[in-house]
């Protein structure tokens, strides 16, 4: 129950004893020879990271000693005789827990003290750095997020906004975090001790877009549209900026894609029932019990069951079947029918054919027995000592239609004796390929 109560407050305390306080100390005294509080906490504000462990228990803790004083005299008696001593100052355990949970806020206030005392061009001016390091500590005590604490992170800005439901008028209040690199979607959730988020949804600034909607109840909404979500909120278009200046991998691209290649790739923007009195598909007018309203998770658009009875893998929800309107599922199961023809004419190069087995080179060559008329045929150089080069109409050609020994090959080549010149050309080619293979 002792461990439970007051989690890791024992670390906490060390890494102030040992190393925090000792350094600070330190620093002022030697204040006048080359000031360096900036240097110092650039160095240990990562460590604040343990707060968070204590500050996620802080509830938990307080009921126990809430129960604990009820169920045991024992347990009261000792708490009472903590209390009443000089060096608590009249003030109840719970106050003291209280105090390391407050910590990490006051330094943040401090800095931001310290901070408007520096000259822009002060040496110690990168203590700005150790402050955005301390607010996303905190950001990481009221969300919980792990990868809020993240080094190359940049935490930007934060508000209250309001998300507008995708089904319908209605809007939530919602908190938003935004840092260079993704955005964070919370809601407030009941807490003791300060403001606590539940994370919603996370969206990536790579990839995503920005674009103003209109809206009859609500005025300057904007759409965000990231590959995992779309929300419409206020614009965030300085965090996209941003992004692309400071990351030289987030390249857009030098033309705006179209619907047929980003289909499927990321999350649409749902069209409001209210909006709509009719399949948006095959123009049907909605009621309550035969033809009730779908949203296609492709597109966006309200559609009957009739127009939305098909499922298929979406890339934006991790490839799970999903509820699709017929134009979606047409262009969807194309793409994905595409790919499989892509993927099986490779396997069909590499492995269909039955001597694939033994070959050290293969694949498809143009050959004629004249300049303007040409097949493409499958090639294929043996392994076997010595090896043959072998000519299919097919890859999937039980039988070779001609063979030849390699040294024979080889011979006809350097001669050039009894071979056409297009034949020639296709012989060639093929030396040039396996030379390597040849050399070994």
């Amino acid at each position: 129950v002792i461990k439970n109560i007051f989690s890791n407050i024992s670390s906490i305390y060390s890494f102030h004893s040992q190393f925090l306080l000792p350094d600070l100390e330190n620093c002022i005294m030697h204040w006048h020879e080359s000031p360096g509080l900036g240097k110092v906490l650039l160095q240990h504000a990562p460590f604040l990271r343990m707060y968070a462990d204590y500050i996620r228990n802080f509830d938990r803790a307080i009921e126990l000693v809430r129960t604990w004083t009820e169920r045991s005299s024992a347990f009261r008696n000792i708490i009472h005789d903590i209390q009443s001593q000089e060096l608590c100052g009249n003030l109840t355990l719970q106050h003291h827990m209280l105090e390391p949970v407050q910590r990490v806020p006051r330094y943040e206030m401090l800095l931001k003290d310290y901070l408007k005392k520096l000259p822009d061009d002060d040496p110690d001016y990168e203590l700005a750095n150790s402050n955005r390091s301390i607010r996303s500590m905190f950001i990481y005590e009221m969300v919980g997020e792990e990868e809020v604490v993240n080094p190359a992170n940049e935490f930007l800005k934060e508000g209250r906004l309001l998300k507008l439901a995708a089904r319908n008028t209605s809007a939530m209040e919602r908190h938003l975090f935004l840092f260079n690199n993704f955005l964070l979607c919370c809601c407030a959730k009941f807490s003791l001790v300060g403001q606590r988020f539940t994370v919603r949804c996370r969206i990536g600034v790579d990839g995503m877009q920005t674009q103003q909607t209109t809206n009859e109840d609500h005025l300057y909404t904007f759409q965000v549209s990231g590959k995992e979500k779309t929300l419409e909120l206020q614009a965030i278009q300085e965090a996209i900026d941003v992004f692309q200046k400071k990351n030289e991998t987030f390249k857009l691209a030098s033309k705006e894609p179209t619907e047929e290649t980003e289909l499927g790739r990321r999350a649409p923007r749902w069209i409001r029932d209210n909006e709509v009195t009719l399949c948006m598909t095959c123009q049907e007018p909605f009621n309550a019990l035969t033809r009730r309203r779908h949203h296609c998770r492709a597109c966006g658009y309200v559609v009957c069951w009739k127009c939305s009875d098909n499922k298929v893998a979406l890339e934006y929800d991790g490839n799970r079947l999903n509820k699709v309107c017929k134009a979606c599922y047409s262009v969807l199961a194309g793409q994905r029918a595409e790919r499989m023809e892509r993927k099986k004419r490779r396997m069909l190069e590499v492995g269909s054919h039955p001597g694939s087995m033994d070959c050290v080179l293969s694949g498809f060559l143009q050959y004629g027995d004249n300049s303007t008329i040409w097949q493409e045929v499958w090639c294929v150089l043996s392994g076997t000592h010595p090896p043959f080069f072998h000519v299919y109409n097919t890859p999937q050609s039980l039988s070779p239609w001609g063979s030849r020994p390699m040294a024979f090959t080889l011979s006809w080549v350097m001669v050039g004796s009894g071979l056409p010149a297009t034949s020639l050309r296709v012989w060639k080619i093929l030396l040039f390929c396996s030379r390597k293979n040849l050399q070994k």
